[in-house]
């Protein structure tokens, strides 16, 4: 008994200053401890009002942790006679090896064909950003979200119909969010469609995936804008598809160049609302090219409006899915930029006629997002709480992208900031002779975030530069972030 006892308190460690409850480090500590074969099976662990007393903790505490393992199997309790660690672990076992150890003596397992024939080619995605800043892109104003609104629409949630919110959802949404998604776009994007045409998902990330798996097959080609968001791309390699890299100009994606390399495609990507990285509006007679060249091949048009909302230059150019007139454009839409990227909320408008393809791919897929979170974003959009957010976050946005453009004047020579209509980055163009690579560095060092302009890139382009994050950083952040650019040894030798 005492032998148990000292392995038992010499192991335990409490902190009283961490996050997770001292019942359930308790609860841990002495789970591990079993596991590990430190209490072997059938010995009798103290008395609880014994490790209260030498851990310094309540009884309540003790009882908490060793109820949840009695509960587990790993300990059992005889009236009378105390608790003891269950027969069942007498076996002998080992203590567990890291985890990197453990994987190089396992086999990898075989793959599937398309997997093993696009990995070399899959991009990582741990480089999505994970806190705001200057120049970080992809993340909204956090600091602006009207959490009060959110939190009170949820707490009412809780206390309502759970059977709604709480279970197994419709297939390819909650029908009131994909209401409310169809009356926001007829309003701010002139799209006329059917709540039928509307199908939830987890992320612009999970419509990609579906798309490429309902339309692609090992080896179709695929237009993709070079440089272009890189989003889709491993959803489309991971179909077997063969990705072409399409120039983009001015004007959008140049579709002569899109011909000559590839006049027989499945499927065409783009982002005509706000060119990713390069900021371009896609125009008119260029949309309507892409449109001419995907029915004469009968190709499938996807439109990526990942920050449509945010356009704050003068009258926007309408959807590719509201001019569209043969059925060819999947309009796919994302909550990570309005709202925030966590929700992992999406969706697609898809045409008429493709509705029963994705309805039997969605009714035969697992279940997408959390009910609870759609019937939130419902209300919120419902109660109109969405539409002052996207208002008040065009204005914010315009604010400190104008602080950006002013205090970038003192970058003249070595970084060029383009001017922008919408969104919450912009692009930068290195002067001639400056290395990316060498830039990105120096500034890592200094704790700003750059992302290169051949992140985006599927082939190599002549042009070198930078898309500066706005959206998330402080007015105060963008301008110390500038300061400190000016600073960059490779950028100083440049400058006017």
């Amino acid at each position: 008994m005492k032998t148990v006892a000292g392995a038992l308190l010499s192991s335990i460690r409490l902190d009283r200053t961490s996050r997770v409850s001292v019942s359930v480090q308790l609860y841990q500590a002495l789970r591990d401890l079993i596991l590990s074969g430190g209490v072997g099976a059938g010995q009798r662990i103290p008395a609880t009002r014994t490790l209260a007393k030498e851990l310094a903790v309540s009884r309540t505490t003790v009882i908490d942790a060793v109820d949840r393992l009695v509960a587990e199997g790993m300990l059992v309790s005889r009236v009378g006679s105390g608790t003891f660690v269950s027969d069942t672990l007498q076996a002998p076992r080992a203590v567990p090896e890291p985890v990197a150890a453990r994987r190089a003596d396992l086999p990898e397992p075989r793959l599937s064909y398309t997997i093993r024939h696009a990995g070399k080619s899959l991009a990582p995605r741990s480089w999505l950003p994970h806190r705001t800043g200057a120049f970080v892109t992809a993340l909204p104003a956090l600091d602006a979200f009207p959490v009060a609104h959110w939190a009170r629409i949820s707490a009412r949630h809780m206390r309502g119909d759970r059977d709604m919110v709480m279970g197994y959802g419709e297939p390819k949404g909650f029908s009131p969010l994909r209401r409310s998604i169809a009356m926001h776009l007829k309003a701010l994007k002139g799209i006329e469609c059917d709540p039928e045409q509307v199908f939830i998902t987890a992320g612009a990330q999970q419509a990609f995936a579906h798309i490429g798996h309902l339309f692609l097959n090992p080896g179709d080609r695929v237009w993709m804008e070079n440089p272009g968001a890189s989003g889709a791309r491993n959803a489309f390699l991971s179909e077997g598809a063969e990705l072409i890299p399409v120039d983009v100009d001015g004007e959008g994606l140049v579709v002569e160049d899109a011909l000559r390399k590839a006049p027989h495609f499945r499927l065409a990507f783009v982002t005509p609302s706000h060119q990713q990285p390069l900021g371009h509006v896609m125009s008119l007679a260029r949309r309507f090219a892409l449109l001419q060249a995907a029915d004469e091949a009968k190709a499938v048009v996807v439109e990526d409006d990942y920050d449509g909302e945010f356009y704050f230059g003068q009258a926007p150019q309408p959807a590719l899915h509201g001019i569209d007139a043969s059925g060819r454009v999947i309009f796919v839409g994302t909550f990570s930029k309005s709202l925030f990227p966590s929700l992992r909320l999406g969706f697609m408008v898809v045409p008429e006629r493709m509705i029963p393809g994705f309805d039997r791919l969605f009714a035969s897929w697992a279940s997408g997002p959390s009910t609870m979170v759609q019937a939130i974003v419902a209300d919120f959009m419902d109660e109109g709480h969405f539409a002052t957010h996207i208002r008040m976050m065009r204005r914010l946005y315009k604010a400190r992208y104008e602080v950006l453009m002013t205090e970038a004047q003192g970058l003249v020579g070595a970084l060029d900031v383009q001017p922008t209509s919408g969104g919450f980055h912009t692009m930068a163009h290195l002067a001639e002779g400056l290395d990316e690579a060498v830039v990105q560095e120096e500034a890592a060092e200094r704790g700003l975030t750059l992302t290169p302009l051949s992140r985006y890139c599927l082939a190599p382009i002549r042009a070198a530069g930078f898309a500066l994050g706005f959206g998330s950083a402080t007015p105060e952040e963008i301008s110390l972030g500038v300061d400190l650019l000016r600073e960059l040894p490779s950028l100083r030798a440049k400058l006017v």
